[in-house]
């Protein structure tokens, strides 16, 4: 079986490939039974479209593969922790686990800004962990963000 290690490098080499094409280093992987079923990275400017995120990417991704809009057993690795949007698409999945890297101090909705994964009003919690590989995913964002000013 497959380490959480393993699965977020696989979500930063992703975040490498975003960075290519210019857009924030950020990358997503779906697992399932320690199978790989989706994939993402980050991607509106490339895509003209706001919601172009690496989760979402990931999630349609994984859901046209299992060809189910459910992803109850699966586990998300992101390599920044997601955004509302984000958040909110992965509790209507009913994904089981995320674990993301680094925190997102100014619009992180895994426990940084807001935690929507144990919103008491929301039918679905998701079981959230940080930190695998926190140093290599605070590194490629400070580097890309460096650059560009």
């Amino acid at each position: 079986m497959h380490s959480d290690d393993y699965w977020m490098a696989h979500a930063l080499s992703l975040a490498k490939r975003a960075e290519l094409q210019g857009e924030v280093p950020v990358g997503a992987v779906i697992v399932h039974n320690d199978q790989l079923i989706g994939e993402g990275w980050n991607q509106p400017i490339t895509n003209n479209d706001p919601t172009a995120h690496a989760e979402i990417q990931a999630l349609r991704s994984a859901c046209q593969h299992l060809n189910n809009y459910r992803l109850p057993d699966a586990t998300l690795y992101i390599s920044l922790e997601p955004c509302i949007m984000c958040a909110g698409a992965i509790v209507h999945a009913r994904i089981k686990r995320v674990v993301f890297a680094t925190k997102e101090p100014k619009t992180g909705a895994a426990g940084s800004c807001f935690d929507i994964f144990n919103t008491p009003q929301l039918n679905h919690h998701v079981d959230c962990e940080h930190g695998v590989l926190a140093d290599e995913s605070s590194a490629l964002l400070r580097n890309f963000f460096r650059s560009r000013r």
